[in-house]
């Protein structure tokens, strides 16, 4: 007893939906868990990491963070606000000063001269001293405002007594001296932290002036007391730009899937710090990752299960559903096998997955719907299966092209690839070798960079792999899904097979009426675009049911045979044509030849009127029913089947046709063809006028071209006579 894979999902019925999912969705969540479950790994600082550790998810690094603030704001320099009437304030104050010393100077001398003039003895009268003036200049300084007297009152008595010596003309000299250079230097922008440069510059530029030495020191003291800072901070503008500098700096982050420490790397403090902030050091598996798995597990049941109830066979539906979970767990398993040779220098290894094949197949087999569904959880389960990518653009690289390639392919007619492969080449090559370049130009990433040639090339490797598994794989899966694959139609057409062999042995006639059929029909459904090879092997064997009677159909009688249907009633010969149906068709169910070739042989001659038989009954019983002695059906219900009908007919009757000719041919399969339309033999098959009338040219060329009238050539006897006579006539 065989073990039949296809009448699986018919054994288990009902109770299949159930038992399949349950049992597959436990499948997966393993292969999820085992990707997304965290590895146990003992992390010390100083220790070599035995793997690569990335982040397991994306969290602020506050600690950097802070750190980054504190640079930023330090780096900040502090604002300085520029007063440029500072200079002219302290050229005030220095005018002001000598003003006071020469007003000072004046009233002295006139309260001398007034002493002078009252005294009777004039040499008893002298003039004020420095020590009388110094009071009547300080009695000026009570009617100064308190800045003002503040830098006054800076000088010790000691410089006020040099001022009040020095005689006009000093005083004038060192009054220019000292506003100059106090000008000089005071148009500068002077800080706090350039002050005293200034003033030693200013002081040592005082030893080359042309003027005394007590006035060059006063001039100093005067330049120590007037150049003061024009430039001071500015704290409220510098908090401010600390503020912008702190609002500048973003946040220090640790991106899921950003590597942390390289494999045989060591483990810094550093790294332990993000190791410990990711929680990757408390040896526990984040519960998020596992409750997403569970929820897309879910979101796949409910989709399955809509497609598989909108299925309304029921036999079909549990095979569509099958199906679908061993391509989904045959995807996911070799995106874990492509899994083990990622590298930290490869992430993009990914790309090789032959994305598009998968989805492929099931639209081929199973329906577009159930390739677009594959296309999609290829891509979100790839998400879970390549996680430690997750966060990095290669894995967004490698989701996207997943679900785009396996879409793109249900774009390809639903029959063998080799029959389409400049189109199949096209979409499941080229195309996501273009979308592949569009997502890393997106990312920014130039044309001759190397991680873009590696991805294009992973891409191209991709499609490559889909092309070759879709035409290489095809006629094998085509094997789970029908009976009349490719592989089983070559076996059928082998002349070797025993029932052609016992056909031609037995009943020749026959067996080259069924080559002659094959091939009239093979040629004319090829030009309407039906299954050619799979009708041709089926008119193999669509008068296989002969082999019981052989010599009672005239194509296997012997030459000068007499008619055996001679000696029989036209109901018995009835009975004995119409068997070669019933008896085919029960022949071929022993042997399990595909229900193709059952039907073929079921239907090929539809309920079609034996004609001869019919007019001889007739002939003995005027009541015949016309009815009885039609064949039993169905008419055809195909248009391969609606064909072979058609040139079945038209073969026998042409072969036995005195002197066919073309015009002969040709009116006999036209009037054949319209007697089959208005006998209504062809509603079921499907065929239309127009592909009527391509058939109709195709039988009536290959008929033609087989049993064309041949030429007649005169006898070449008497000729040869005649040379021979007048041979020897010229020896004599």
């Amino acid at each position: 007893m065989t073990f039949d894979i296809k009448s699986l999902p018919q054994k288990l019925g009902k109770k299949f939906l159930p038992i399949l999912v349950l049992t597959m969705s436990l499948i997966l969540f393993a292969f999820m868990f085992g990707s997304v479950r965290q590895k146990q790994v003992d992390f010390k600082i100083g220790k070599l990491a035995e793997e690569t550790i990335r982040a397991n998810k994306t969290i602020e690094n506050k600690r950097e963070t802070e750190e980054k603030q504190r640079l930023a704001t330090e780096s900040v320099s502090p604002e300085y606000t520029y007063d440029g009437n500072q200079a002219k304030v302290q050229e005030n104050l220095m005018t002001k000063l000598f003003s006071m010393v020469t007003e000072v100077n004046d009233e002295a001398q006139k309260k001398y001269n007034q002493n002078l003039e009252k005294a009777k003895d004039k040499k008893s009268v002298s003039e004020l001293t420095v020590e009388e003036k110094l009071p009547m200049l300080k009695s000026k300084f009570e009617k100064l405002n308190a800045d003002d007297l503040t830098y006054y009152q800076s000088f010790p008595d000691s410089f006020y007594e040099q001022l009040f010596d020095l005689s006009p003309n000093e005083l004038t000299a060192t009054k220019e001296a000292s506003l100059k250079l106090v000008d000089e230097v005071m148009t500068k922008k002077i800080r706090n932290s350039n002050l005293q440069i200034e003033k030693q510059d200013a002081l040592e530029r005082v030893n080359f002036l042309n003027i005394s030495t007590t006035s060059q020191s006063i001039v100093g003291k005067i330049i120590e007391k007037s150049i003061v800072v024009n430039e001071v901070a500015n704290e409220k503008a510098t908090d401010k730009m600390k503020e912008i500098a702190l609002n500048t700096v973003q946040p220090a982050m640790i991106y899921q899937g950003e590597i942390i420490v390289r494999e045989g790397e060591q483990i810094d403090s550093k790294a332990m710090e993000k190791i410990s902030l990711l929680g990757l050091d408390n040896q526990s598996t984040s519960i998020f990752p596992i409750i997403a798995v569970l929820c897309v597990l879910l979101l796949q049941i409910i989709l399955v299960s809509y497609l598989y109830f909108k299925e309304p066979n029921e036999n079909l539906r549990n095979t569509n559903l099958m199906f679908y979970f061993v391509a989904i767990l045959v995807s996911i398993f070799l995106m874990k096998v492509i899994f083990l040779f990622q590298k930290d220098t490869t992430n993009a290894v990914g790309l090789i997955f032959p994305a598009a094949f998968g989805p492929l197949v099931l639209h081929l087999f199973l329906g577009k719907r159930w390739g677009i569904l594959l296309s999609l959880f290829q891509s979100i389960f790839s998400m879970f299966i390549f996680y430690n990518l997750a966060g990095t653009t290669s894995l967004l690289v490698i989701s996207m092209l997943y679900v785009f390639a396996g879409s793109i392919s249900t774009f390809l007619d639903r029959k063998r690839i080799s029959e389409q492969l400049t189109q199949a080449s096209f979409l499941l090559i080229v195309m996501p070798i273009l979308f592949t370049a569009v997502l890393l130009a997106y990312q920014g990433m130039g044309i001759t960079d190397s991680k873009t040639l590696t991805n294009i090339f992973f891409a191209f490797v991709s499609g490559i792999f889909s092309f070759i598994l879709s035409i290489g794989l095809y006629p094998y899966i085509e094997l789970l899904f029908t009976d009349d694959s490719v592989i089983v139609l070559n076996e059928l057409s082998n002349p070797t097979h025993p029932l052609l062999k016992k056909l031609l042995e037995e009943a020749p006639g026959t067996y080259h009426h069924s080559m002659m059929v094959a091939s009239l029909s093979a040629n004319a459904v090829a030009e309407i675009g039906g299954r050619s090879l799979l009708t041709r092997v089926a008119c193999y064997y669509h008068d296989i049911g002969k082999l019981k009677h052989a010599n009672f159909f005239v194509e296997n009688l012997p030459a000068g045979a007499e008619n055996p249907h001679n000696f029989l009633l036209p109901s018995d010969s009835k009975e004995i044509i119409f068997g070669h149906v019933s008896d085919g068709v029960k022949v071929l169910k022993e042997a399990k030849m595909p229900q193709f070739i059952v039907d073929v042989c079921q239907q090929h001659h539809g309920k079609t009127l034996v004609k001869y038989f019919y007019i001889k009954e007739q002939e003995r019983n005027s009541e015949t029913n016309e009815a009885s002695f039609r064949y039993p059906g169905p008419i055809p219900q195909c248009r391969e089947i609606g064909v072979i009908n058609i040139a079945d007919s038209a073969e026998a009757a042409v072969r036995a046709m005195d002197n066919p000719t073309n015009e002969k041919i040709r009116k006999f399969v036209h009037d054949l063809i319209q007697g089959r339309i208005e006998d209504g033999q062809l509603l079921d098959s499907g065929l239309t006028l127009k592909e009527l009338k391509i058939v109709e040219d195709s039988i009536v060329n290959g008929l033609c071209s087989t049993f064309h009238s041949r030429i007649k050539y005169p006898k070449m006897k008497s000729e040869a006579e005649k040379m021979k006579q007048e041979q020897e006539e010229r020896r004599i």
